[in-house]
């Protein structure tokens, strides 16, 4: 029995792999786009500036943290290496960064709208078929709206400590923008603090939205 089990957890866990690595790309590609048309062409000149997944695999997060989500029977997460985006080259730095990081997020809130799109309507055709496919495109929405509220956080290295600081600066954000290692630290610690179930419960909040709409349509 064991081993059944995990070989449908296998199965399920290389169903999702595409959209989890399509979805990452996707953010990374948003933030190269709109740093190029910014003004600052780093990531292009890198080849960043792709939808090829292979170009944006990290060997932590894109690697050995979905191994070890397969192996542990956690939720499959991890994360892109992020493209570099030098502000200097930007007309106006603040407003352009914050365009560009906010650009990451959109993008992940845009496709788990297509995902869902492509949901409902195989749902409404054949409410009673094709629940595979049905599951892995229900991933999509989540995984998705997952990132675009994750990396709206405001804690380095997330992209909403860049937004938070080009909307606000001072001293202040300009300190927490500038944590490094500790920014990622603090995240850690708010992962396994009481407020990560309040962060979810925003995510869950989202997609009811989804299927409310679904619903009433």
């Amino acid at each position: 029995m064991p081993d059944i089990q995990v070989s449908e957890r296998l199965i399920s866990f290389l169903y999702f792999l595409p959209i989890f690595f399509v979805s990452l790309a996707v953010h990374e590609f948003a933030h190269a786009y709109t740093a190029n048309k910014k003004g600052d062409s780093t990531a292009k000149d890198l080849g960043r500036m792709t939808l090829n997944p292979l170009k944006h695999i990290d060997l932590v997060g894109s690697v050995l943290m979905p191994i070890m989500a397969f192996a542990s029977g956690f939720a499959l997460i991890g994360w892109a290496k992020p493209v570099p985006v030098n502000r200097n080259n930007f007309k106006d730095p603040l407003k352009d960064d914050a365009l560009v990081s906010a650009a990451g997020p959109i993008s992940n809130f845009v496709l788990a709208v297509l995902f869902f799109l492509f949901f409902a309507l195989i749902d409404n055709l054949i409410p009673d078929g094709f629940e595979l496919i049905k599951n892995v495109l229900w991933f999509g929405v989540f995984f998705n709206i997952f990132l675009f509220a994750f990396n709206l956080l405001p804690f380095p290295p997330l992209d909403g400590s860049h937004i938070l600081y080009d909307l606000f600066p001072n001293k202040y954000t300009a300190k927490l923008l500038s944590l490094g290692f500790y920014g990622t630290f603090i995240l850690f610690l708010f992962i396994y603090s009481p407020l990560w179930d309040y962060f979810f419960s925003v995510v869950n909040y989202i997609l009811k939205m989804f299927l409310l709409i679904k619903n009433i349509a």
